[in-house]
């Protein structure tokens, strides 16, 4: 029997395997995917969660059944590549596997912000989301929530709870000179545009000091507020920064051709942990997830794999509330409600593959 475990069920994860389910899976692979959540979550839809315009079930899809495959639903503790087994945090039971996929997404990097850990909301994951979502609905008229970066998570954040709570006092901390600062000009100054014109203060060339329970300090100046969220960037999931394999500067694993740890050639890995020249994306790891599961379905029928080809990605999608949007379409800037409608067929695709 060839063991191969999957630790984690987002973009990549269920790509990969979905891909193998449908490429003939040999009888004696037996599959064992490790999760914390018992279903796939959406999590380019979290900030919907945080902003409370979404219900939970929305933002969720079964694992597929398969008899090759078994779930285990806990924390992990360890992933211990010497003995070639997962360790779990709650019981003392292990999963061994042959090959592996490391498919653990991305958590916050606060930057060592002094109290930002402590202080502010997320929506890295479903839990952290709910939890936003339950700070944001809670506040009285005229609450003030400050979230703290302007990449693409904290305009849809921000644009969303305008949305939902047009009361709300709502400031935007961004670092660089104006927002978004990786698209097109013409978006930039669309979006600084929608946030003028729905009333959501942008406070540019930001450098977060350090944050309280009530505010947070920016550049020698406090600001109190109610509700503070951390959308500044992102890092590869603690438990690949402990791995003692090559990383980049990023501490994403380094990887050869065939998406493999280079010293130990059965662990594959997928996603926001994989050094790549290409920025951290559910579209990113979806195209790796489809290549992983075509070489994984070689090696596995003991055949060689074909080289993978270059990935090439689409463009980014972004929303600003529910009928409003950017994003890069057949290489063009795109504003309005065409990238929205866009956006949400590629999430209807999602759901249904």
């Amino acid at each position: 029997m060839k063991r191969l475990v999957i630790l984690g069920g987002g973009y990549g994860g269920i790509r990969l395997l979905s891909n193998l389910l449908d490429n003939s899976l040999p009888k004696d692979v037996h599959i064992t995917v490790i999760d914390r959540n018992p279903y796939h979550s959406l999590k380019t839809e979290f900030y919907t969660i945080a902003a409370g315009t979404v219900s939970d079930k929305d933002v969720r899809i079964e694992f597929p059944e398969h008899n090759q495959v078994y779930y285990e639903f806990c924390e992990i503790k360890k992933i211990d590549t010497d003995n070639q087994q997962i360790l779990f945090q709650d019981k003392s039971d292990t999963v061994p596997y042959d090959y592996l996929v490391i498919a653990l997404g991305c958590e916050d990097n606060y930057h060592d912000v002094p109290g930002a850990s402590e202080f502010t909301e997320s929506v890295q994951t479903f839990s952290k989301a709910r939890h936003a979502g339950l700070a944001v609905g809670d506040l009285k008229a005229f609450g003030k929530v400050s979230i703290v970066g302007a990449g693409l998570s904290g305009i849809e954040v921000a644009s969303e709870i305008r949305e939902s709570r047009s009361d709300l006092n709502i400031r935007l901390l961004d670092r660089g000179e104006t927002v978004l600062r990786p698209f097109d000009s013409k978006i930039q100054e669309y979006v600084e545009d929608w946030f003028r014109k729905n009333d959501v203060e942008v406070v540019h060339n930001a450098n977060v000091e350090y944050v309280e329970k009530d505010g947070v300090c920016n550049n020698g100046i406090c600001y109190v507020n109610d509700v503070t969220i951390w959308t500044a960037g992102v890092q590869p999931n603690y438990l690949v920064r402990e791995l003692p394999f090559e990383k980049d500067s990023q501490e994403k694993i380094v990887l050869n051709n065939f998406f493999q740890v280079p010293t130990n050639t059965n662990v594959y890995v997928v996603g926001d942990c994989a050094s790549s020249e290409h920025s951290p994306s559910a579209q990113l790891a979806r195209q790796q997830g489809e290549q992983i599961a075509d070489i994984l379905s070689a090696v596995l029928q003991n055949e060689e794999p074909k080289q993978p080809k270059e990935i090439k990605l689409k463009g980014t999608l972004g929303s600003l509330g529910k009928s409003d949007g950017f994003g890069n379409m057949f290489q063009k800037p795109a504003t309005g409600l065409l990238p929205r409608l866009a956006k949400t067929g590629v999430l209807w695709l999602n759901k249904r593959h």
